[in-house]
């Protein structure tokens, strides 16, 4: 039964589980250890709520495939903790992110000091992802401007971009956010994947 479970909620590995996933996981062993302590209960006390249970993640997964909004709110969102080589501490407070999480990934990805780091990204599983001011691409950091039909502006105010300039570049290609999938910036240019 918790094979099936598994397989029904879909393959991640463990570091990569959002929040929600993980509640869910250790209510299913919670379940699980339950049932066996409680084996003269019938079988149905424990798979009852353990179907209930995988079927509300599948459904909130599908929800968060869906809509952005169910996604930000169930998995959050990734911070800029390093732009242009400077320190976001308000967004580290924010994400109660201390100096020594960030050193100490650093150091998992064999970087000594904070000056050797371009940008850095706290993903929403809690891993870092790390962009080196020696790297020969180092000018490319492409951040998202559009995510499935909606405008990043805080991405946008961390490349000195406005909505108007983006929405500008949308009508030269004859579309709207509304329209697109995924858009970035690389080299200056705006890259736009549309929905359909």
């Amino acid at each position: 039964m918790i094979l099936f479970s598994y397989k029904l909620m879909g393959k991640r590995e463990l570091g990569e589980l959002s929040l929600f996933d993980f509640v869910i996981s250790t209510v299913l062993s919670q379940m699980i250890a339950i049932s066996i302590e409680n084996y003269k209960d019938p079988i149905y006390y424990t798979i009852v709520p353990l179907v209930i249970l995988v079927l509300l993640q599948v459904v909130i997964s599908i929800i968060t495939l869906k809509s952005k909004k169910f996604r930000t709110f169930f998995d959050g969102k990734e911070t800029m903790i390093i732009n242009k080589g400077i320190l976001n501490i308000k967004e580290m407070i924010k994400q109660r992110y201390s100096l020594d999480d960030l050193l100490t990934q650093l150091r998992d990805k064999n970087i000594r000091t904070l000056d050797e780091v371009d940008y850095a990204v706290l993903e929403t599983n809690g891993k870092l992802s790390v962009f080196k001011k020696d790297d020969k691409d180092k000018n490319i950091f492409p951040l998202p401007l559009i995510v499935d039909g909606s405008i990043e502006y805080k991405n946008l105010k961390i490349i000195n971009k406005t909505e108007k300039w983006l929405l500008n570049i949308l009508h030269e290609k004859s579309t709207s956010p509304e329209d697109v999938f995924y858009s970035f910036l690389n080299n200056n240019e705006v890259y736009i994947i549309k929905k359909n």
